[in-house]
């Protein structure tokens, strides 16, 4: 049987264990990051471990001998020398292509602007045939006033004050029926004092002598006829027709009223044929296009190849 061992012994010993052991693990531990630190040292260093600076690597990359930056290149870094032939025909087709834009563009601009005229020119017609319909109704323009000056004081200046001023004394059909109906009475005779000329009249009208194709010259029958022609809207006619009977003289408030009338409407047909035939609005210059760059077609051809 063995000698037992003392326990003071014992625990004397253990200690002295422990602290061997830490020390060879910590050992271990040292030499292992030593490994780690030796072979990241070696992979950036030695080249067949795929190491070696940056400066090695760019020096390793063969530059073509002769390069210009001008002149294109391939993959490979070899010089290609454009051909001659297909920058010609690649120049051409951009030059047809640019051409036919141009085309385009300007009968683009060509249909626009003639648009735009036929646009005014309704416009300008539209303002024109409301204010006739103002002064036939015998109201006024309003806001029509402000349109016939911009569209047309410019070229229709006077016309525009003379249909401006009849609207602010309107004299519609029925006002000159209504006047011509209340003088008919003084207009178909001459003044009584006048007895010389009663006379002269009433012998003349006993025996009429006309062409059967003229109208009849008797008093009521002009009356009649000037009375036919305002319900036919034909003022002027209707107004020669007063002008002709005995007792015109008496007929000066309704012949003004009438010149009036007429004068608004033939500035109204001026209004209306200057809107008609407006110009159209002179079209907007156009921009030259860029001539090609000789650079240019050499880098669109080496894109190609």
């Amino acid at each position: 049987m063995t000698d037992p061992v003392p326990i003071d012994a014992m625990r004397s010993r253990a200690p002295r264990t422990g602290i061997q052991a830490g020390i060879v693990i910590l050992l271990a531990l040292l030499a292992f990051v030593a490994g780690i630190g030796l072979t990241v040292y070696a992979m950036k260093r030695v080249a067949w471990l795929g190491g070696g600076t940056s400066q090695t690597k760019r020096q390793a990359v063969a530059e073509p001998t002769g390069f210009s930056p001008a002149q294109p290149v391939n993959a490979n870094g070899d010089v290609v020398t454009p051909d001659a032939a297909a920058l010609a025909s690649r120049e051409a087709a951009l030059a047809g292509q640019l051409t036919a834009l141009e085309a385009r563009t300007a009968a683009v601009t060509s249909e626009a602007n003639a648009a735009a005229g036929q646009a005014a020119r309704a416009e300008g017609v539209l303002v024109a045939v409301a204010a006739r319909r103002a002064l036939d109704r015998g109201t006024g323009l309003g806001y029509l006033e402000e349109q016939l000056r911009t569209r047309f004081g410019a070229t229709q200046s006077r016309a525009v004050a003379e249909v401006i001023g009849a609207s602010r004394q309107p004299v519609t059909l029925e006002d000159l029926r209504q006047g011509l109906d209340a003088i008919a009475p003084q207009i178909q005779t001459v003044d009584a004092g006048s007895w010389l000329e009663s006379l002269r009249q009433e012998l003349g009208s006993l025996i009429v002598l006309r062409r059967a194709d003229t109208p009849s010259p008797r008093p009521a029958d002009r009356l009649a006829r000037a009375r036919r022609l305002l319900e036919g809207g034909q003022v002027e006619a209707a107004r020669a027709e007063v002008m002709r009977l005995p007792g015109a003289r008496n007929a000066g408030h309704w012949l003004t009223a009438a010149n009036r009338y007429v004068a608004a409407r033939q500035a109204l047909d001026r209004i209306e044929t200057t809107a008609l035939t407006m110009p159209a609005p002179a079209p907007a210059p156009a921009m030259a296009a860029p001539a090609p760059s000789a650079t240019a077609p050499a880098v669109t051809a080496t894109d190609g190849l």
